[in-house]
């Protein structure tokens, strides 16, 4: 029998999930519930697992591959263009998608009893900058801090491109680890499916109507700002700077993209992104395995764009705090420039925390945000995704390295792990 194909796999699993939730929440059907919490947190730890060493090697990899790519300099200022273009279309949306439905007037919640967040180390630009110089090479790997493990992974990058061929040993090594951490992970993505059943089923039996009232109108802004960048923004962008059809982009996109709304993880979903920009988009080999792991840590539309200008406006209007241009401009900055603080881990409260302290805000805001904040990081990161897979496509066109051919034709499929699909031709199909 032939089996269904991975997208339509991903799918079937977010249907599941979705009934079941639903099952556990009615019938509140205790067990089930823990089940479904069960699932969903343990394929999150394997992603999570990793994270360390597939964030270094991925991102030491490509910046030492830059030697072998043509225009490099150029290649990477034109990336860097566009993910602050991008970026700031993205925030500029978002800030006036909250000028109009005012997300914050009219609630009322218990302020008083809202948490602040533990936000020692994070708080303000600082703390953000002092955070990113690792003070133990081995604690910014045990503790998964991935600002920190990106800057020693650019910084022995940087140093092998510097000493040329006597760093090679030290590459050949570095690229076997990230083959081996990609095939292992892809075994985990494998499992996406199953991992998606979990994961919605629990945030559909966990987060019901009355959780979700009295912040219903801030949650809809979230997801129709997210939505706004990508059906409008991106493929604006794409028809009208990189020449190609955007429908056909999303067709061959889709898996990365459903991977990332339910793993709510940009890294966890990394080998799937580089595959699709690859196999399926056409983008070329060399550029791309520079510019997705850069975009993966840094390339971030809907956790520092759209998220932090919303929930700004929102905590802002919840206390009682006038916002004027200056403070609208200072929240485009901060979300354009502070994006790489998010770098890719699950959830944006360090780029929130950030936004707030900025600009004089209570951090009490992220606490009344924090408990519907995995119903929003769904939409967030598949936002975040996508835009990582979009500036590629449009870098690689304007410098001839995009094959059309290859993103016209018919998605490939994805089954098979990246090591094997060396050994054949990969056949045609149509999801």
């Amino acid at each position: 029998m032939k089996r269904f194909s991975f997208s339509l796999e991903l799918l079937l699993g977010l249907a599941i999930g979705v009934a079941l939730g639903f099952v556990a929440k009615i019938w509140d059907v205790s067990w089930l519930a823990e089940t479904l919490t069960r699932v969903g947190q343990i394929f999150v730890q394997l992603l999570k697992l990793a994270v360390p060493p597939l964030v270094f090697t991925a991102v030491l990899v490509s910046v030492a591959n830059l030697r072998n790519v043509n225009g490099a300099a150029r290649l990477a200022s034109k990336t860097l263009m566009w993910f602050l273009i991008t970026a700031s279309v993205s925030v500029a949306f978002a800030i006036g998608l909250g000028l109009v439905i005012n997300p914050g007037q009219g609630v009322t919640l218990d302020t008083g009893a809202a948490k602040a967040v533990d936000t020692e180390g994070k708080g303000t630009w600082l703390d953000f900058v002092t955070g990113i110089l690792p003070t133990n090479v081995v604690t910014a790997f045990t503790e998964v801090n991935v600002l920190q493990i990106v800057f020693l992974a650019v910084v022995l990058g940087a140093a092998a491109l510097a000493i040329g061929e006597r760093a090679e040993p030290f590459l050949s090594l570095s690229r076997s680890v990230l083959e081996l951490v990609q095939k292992a992970l892809w075994w985990v993505i494998r499992l996406a499916p199953i991992g998606t059943a979990g994961l919605i089923g629990k945030a559909v039996s966990t987060y019901g109507w009355d959780l979700l009232a009295p912040l219903a109108k801030f949650s809809a802004g979230v997801y129709i700002g997210c939505l706004v960048v990508l059906l409008a923004v991106y493929p604006t962008l794409l028809a009208v700077w990189g020449k190609v059809n955007p429908v056909q982009f999303f067709r061959n996109a889709w898996p990365a993209i459903e991977l990332a709304f339910a793993s709510r993880s940009s890294v966890g979903t990394l080998p799937l992104t580089q595959r699709v920009t690859i196999e399926r988009n056409g983008v070329d080999r060399d550029y791309a395995s520079f510019a997705v792991p850069f975009g993966a840590t840094t390339k971030m539309d809907g956790c520092a764009s759209v998220y932090p200008a919303l929930a700004a406006i929102f905590v802002a209007q919840v206390f009682g705090v006038s916002l004027g241009v200056g403070d609208y401009l200072l929240i485009a900055f901060v979300s354009v420039v502070g994006s790489a603080a998010t770098a890719g881990l699950t959830g944006a409260t360090v780029m929130l925390t950030l936004t707030l302290s900025t600009l004089g805000l209570p951090l009490e805001g992220v606490g009344l945000l924090l408990a519907i904040d995995p119903i929003l990081d769904m939409i967030r990161t598949a936002t975040n995704v996508t835009g990582q897979m979009v500036v590629p496509v449009l870098v690689a066109r304007s410098e001839g390295r995009l094959d059309t051919a290859v993103f016209n034709a018919p998605p490939q499929s994805l089954d098979d792990a990246p090591a094997d699909r060396t050994r054949r031709v990969p056949e045609p199909a149509t999801a």
